[in-house]
C-alpha cells in the first residue's frame, strides 16, 4: 500500500509516496519520490519523524493467541483466580489429616490473695505464690464418617508453690484419648468431602473456560486492528483514485464531454475520501492501542496484522458437542455444586433445631515431686460429659428455619432446570452458526473478488464516458463493503469456533480435550 504525507512548501503542494506490504513497514530504510499536484493539505499517516522512533512487529492470529494466553492481563486475573481455589481445595484436604499441635505456657506465675472461709463460718485471705510450666502435645484427628474428633494427647506440667513451704510437683500424662462427638448434630467435614472436589473440578474446567474467552477477546483485537487497517488501505486507495478522476473530469469538463453536475460529484467525492482517510487513520491507532495494551506491548510498537488463513471446513454435530460440553464445562460442575450446597444448608438447619454433644476422655496421669517416679503409679484419668441441647417453646423459629432452607432448595432447583435449557439452546445456536459460516465466507469472498473487478471495469469505463459518477460511486461502495465483509466474516468463523471450545473444552481440530497445567500455574 501507499503511505502519503502532504506538506505546503513555498506554496507548491508536494506528495510523497511509497510501496510497502503494511501500513509501517520498513520505516528506517524509506525511499519517497516527489510529485506536484493540485489538491489541499493533508495529514495522512503519522510524521515521519515519530515513524523512524518506532518498532515494527508482524504478528500472526495464532501469536495474538498464545500472546494473549500468556501475558493479558485477563489470563492473568483467570490464573490467579485458580490459584485461590487450588489453595481453598488443599485446605480442605489437609482438614482430612491428622494435625499435630503442641501447647505450652513457658511460664504462668501468679501471687495473689484470695478469700477462704474457715471453720467457723469467717473468711480470711490466703496468700498464694506459685508458677506454672505446662507442655503438651496432640494429634487429632477429624472423623469424616461420624462427624467427630478424635486426639491423642501427652503433656507434662510442673508447679512451684513459693514462701514458707515451698514445694515442686510435676504431674504427666502420658497418653489420654478424647473423642467428641456430636449427636445427630451436622456434619460439616462430611459435607465438605462431597462439595469441595466438586468446587476443584469446577475451577479447573473454569480456568480453562476462561483462557478461551481470552482467546475470543484476543481475536475480536486482532480483527478490529486488522479491519481498521484495511479500512486506512481503502480510504487512501479511494483517495487517490478520485483525485486521478477528478483531474481526468476537469480536462473533460474543459471539452463539453461532462456536465458541471459530474464534476462537482467528483468533487464532494474527493472530499469525503480525504475525510475517510482522516477517520480510518484515528480509528486504525485506537484498535492499535487497544490491541497492544491487551496483549503488553510498549505503546511505541508498532503491530501489523496479516489476514489469517480459513478453519478447516468441518462441520460439527450438536448432539455430540452437547454431550462434550455436559461433560467437560465448568456450567455442569457450577450446577452439582450449587445442589450440595443447597442441600448442605437444609441438613445445617434440621440440625440445629436439636443437638447432643458427647466428650469422652480417657487417659493415665501420674504425679510426685521428682520426674523419674512420675509414671511409678499411674492413675487413671476419666472424663466423660453428655450435653444435650433441646427447645422446649421457640415459636417455630427452628421449623421455619427448616422450611426456608427447603424452598431456597427448590427455588435453586428451579433455576438451574431453566439454565440448563438456555445452556443447550445457547449450545445449538452456537453450532448451526459455526456450521453456516463456511458457506457465509465463502460467498463473501466470491462477492469480495466480483466488486473489485466490476470496479476497476467501472473507472475504465468513466473514463472513456460509458458510465456516469453516481455508477461509479455506486462500484466503489459496493467494493469496500464487500471486502469489509469479507473481513467480517472471517472473524466470526474464528470467533464461534473459540466460543464452542470455551464451552466444550475440546479442541475439534486435533480432537482432545483442553487442559492447563495447573502444577506449574499454582507455583
Amino acid at each position: 500500500m501507499y503511505i502519503i504525507f502532504f506538506k505546503r512548501s513555498h506554496g507548491t503542494r508536494v506528495l510523497f509516496m511509497r510501496l510497502g506490504a503494511g501500513f509501517a513497514c520498513s520505516f528506517h530504510k524509506m525511499t519517497m519520490t516527489k510529485m506536484t499536484i493540485s489538491f489541499p493539505s493533508l495529514f495522512l499517516f503519522l510524521s515521519l519523524s515519530s515513524l523512524s522512533a518506532q518498532d515494527t512487529i508482524r504478528i500472526t492470529l495464532e501469536q495474538t493467541i498464545y500472546e494473549s494466553n500468556v501475558h493479558s492481563v485477563d489470563a492473568l486475573v483467570a490464573k490467579n483466580e485458580f490459584c485461590s481455589s487450588y489453595w481453598e481445595y488443599r485446605t480442605y484436604q489437609a482438614e482430612l489429616l491428622p494435625e499435630v499441635v503442641f501447647d505450652g505456657t513457658l511460664p504462668y506465675y501468679s501471687r495473689s490473695y484470695n478469700p477462704f472461709q474457715n471453720t467457723d463460718g469467717t473468711y480470711t485471705y490466703v496468700g498464694n505464690d506459685y508458677s506454672r510450666l505446662d507442655a503438651a502435645i496432640s494429634i487429632h484427628q477429624n472423623i469424616p464418617w461420624t462427624g467427630g474428633k478424635l486426639s491423642v494427647e501427652s503433656s507434662l506440667q510442673r508447679l512451684d508453690q513459693f514462701g514458707d513451704h515451698s514445694t515442686t510437683q510435676y504431674m504427666a500424662i502420658p497418653a489420654a484419648i478424647t473423642l467428641e462427638q456430636p449427636i445427630f448434630g451436622f456434619n460439616r467435614v462430611r459435607w465438605l468431602q462431597k462439595i469441595e472436589p466438586v468446587k476443584y473440578k469446577e475451577a479447573k474446567a473454569r480456568l480453562v473456560s476462561r483462557m478461551e474467552n481470552v482467546t475470543v477477546l484476543a481475536i475480536n483485537y486482532y480483527f478490529n486492528l486488522l479491519l481498521g487497517e484495511i479500512n486506512l488501505n481503502i480510504a487512501v486507495q479511494n483517495y487517490k483514485n478520485t483525485e486521478r478522476l477528478y483531474t481526468i473530469a476537469e480536462a473533460k469538463r474543459n471539452i463539453g464531454q461532462i456536465s458541471e453536475n459530474d464534476l462537482l460529484q467528483l468533487k464532494i467525492s474527493c472530499l469525503k475520501a480525504e475525510a475517510s482517510v482522516t477517520e480510518a487513520q484515528s480509528s486504525l491507532k485506537a484498535s492499535m492501542f487497544q490491541l497492544r495494551s491487551f496483549l503488553g506491548y510498549h505503546e511505541n510498537i508498532i503491530l501489523i496484522p496479516s489476514i489469517p488463513k480459513s478453519l478447516d471446513n468441518f462441520r460439527l454435530n450438536y448432539d455430540e458437542v452437547l454431550v462434550l460440553a455436559m461433560e467437560n464445562s465448568s456450567f455442569t460442575q457450577e450446577i452439582r455444586r450449587r445442589q450440595l450446597e443447597a442441600s448442605r444448608d437444609v441438613s445445617k438447619a434440621k440440625s440445629e433445631r436439636w443437638n447432643a454433644n458427647l466428650f469422652l476422655s480417657f487417659g493415665l496421669s501420674g504425679q510426685d515431686s521428682h520426674i523419674p517416679e512420675l509414671f511409678d503409679n499411674l492413675r487413671n484419668n476419666q472424663i466423660v460429659n453428655l450435653g444435650i441441647r433441646v427447645p422446649i417453646l421457640d415459636w417455630g423459629k427452628g421449623k421455619g428455619k427448616v422450611k426456608m432452607a427447603e424452598s431456597n432448595r427448590e427455588v435453586i432447583q428451579s433455576r438451574i432446570e431453566k439454565e440448563k435449557i438456555d445452556f443447550n439452546q445457547n449450545i445449538f445456536l452456537q453450532v448451526e452458526n459455526f456450521n453456516n459460516q463456511s458457506k457465509q465466507l465463502n460467498i463473501a469472498e466470491e462477492t469480495d473478488r466480483v466488486a473489485r473487478k466490476r470496479y476497476e471495469t467501472s473507472i475504465e469505463a468513466f473514463i472513456l464516458g460509458k458510465i456516469d459518477v453516481l455508477n461509479l460511486n455506486d462500484a466503489q461502495a459496493s467494493k469496500d463493503e464487500a471486502r469489509r465483509k469479507y473481513i467480517e466474516e472471517i472473524y466470526r468463523l474464528w470467533s464461534y469456533y473459540y466460543q464452542i471450545r470455551s464451552v466444550t473444552l475440546y479442541d475439534f481440530v486435533n480432537k482432545q480435550n483442553l487442559y492447563a497445567d495447573y502444577e506449574r500455574i499454582v507455583k
